[in-house]
């Protein structure tokens, strides 16, 4: 079969995805790079693209004096406990969004959505001081609750998304048969968008992973802190660690790739279900 693209273009295309490619993946390559150096070979210069030796001295330093095994733990509990209980709780505000009609309904979508646009620092005054009332200042829990408030929105609308596309027959078979519609959902329909469900879950999870602003705002104590909250303590005024943050950037991403990588056709099926009707 003759192809309707000529070579030229093909040519194009092909340079222009290396192009994208290597913007792409050289400050990773930089990163990892800058981990293995020797102190001694990170602010040489004329700048070497292959170091002459390599070192683990900087993975080292992070577990023997920056406390980074802690970081590593407290940051997976955290995200892990948000990212769980958040997509949970978004299936069911999802399900009564897409199956429900009730007075209001437009109102809860737009406030949703609304919450997505407002800086986080906006509601950080507040939040601080509300968070100091009830006790839950440098408090991994409070981090939690806070994480789960933040992405129940969202999830919620695209979870909203993936239920749509599950017809309502299915259900009221199974009610007709004498199941609940709370069994209904549970044996039918989460079974369905299992896809969906995992891809919000992989996308609360990297949120609560990532996030930076409100862990250096409501964490203090070393022991508590979390990854982001970590690399932002190697920034000092009047030094930067290189060698060490670049490590602990490498293992912070490692984690999350692994987690894509394991899931990655869990992740396309589902954004594909969500991008679909009927």
């Amino acid at each position: 079969m003759i192809s309707r693209y000529p070579l030229s273009l093909k040519i194009a295309r092909a340079a222009g995805l290396a192009i994208w490619a290597i913007i792409t993946l050289f400050p990773l390559y930089w990163i990892l790079l800058t981990s293995l150096k020797p102190a001694s070979q990170i602010a040489e210069y004329p700048v070497r693209y292959w170091p002459k030796t390599f070192s683990l001295e900087n993975y080292l330093h992070l577990f023997q004096k920056a406390q980074f095994g802690d970081y590593l733990l407290n940051s997976f509990a955290v995200a892990l406990s948000a990212g769980l209980v958040a997509t949970l709780i978004a299936m069911l505000s999802g399900y009564v969004l897409s199956r429900f009609q009730f007075r209001g309904k437009g109102a809860v979508l737009l406030a949703f959505l609304v919450t997505q646009m407002i800086p986080a620092f906006i509601a950080l005054g507040p939040l601080y001081q509300m968070f100091v009332k009830l006790g839950l200042v440098d408090s991994r829990f409070g981090l939690v609750l806070i994480y789960i408030a933040m992405t129940i929105p969202f999830s919620s609308i695209m979870l909203r998304g993936f239920f749509d596309n599950i017809p309502d027959s299915l259900e009221e078979a199974a009610m007709v048969d004498g199941t609940s519609r709370m069994g209904a959902l549970w044996r039918i329909v989460v079974p369905l968008m299992a896809p969906g469900i995992i891809a919000t879950f992989i996308f609360n999870f990297v949120n609560c992973w990532n996030e930076l602003f409100l862990s250096v705002t409501l964490i203090n104590t070393d022991s508590r802190k979390t990854i982001p909250t970590a690399l932002n303590g190697f920034i000092s005024s009047f030094n930067i660690e290189w060698g060490p943050m670049s490590a602990a950037a490498v293992l912070t991403i490692l984690p999350t790739m692994a987690l894509f990588a394991f899931a990655s056709r869990w992740i396309v099926a589902g954004l594909t279900q969500g991008a679909t009707k009927g």
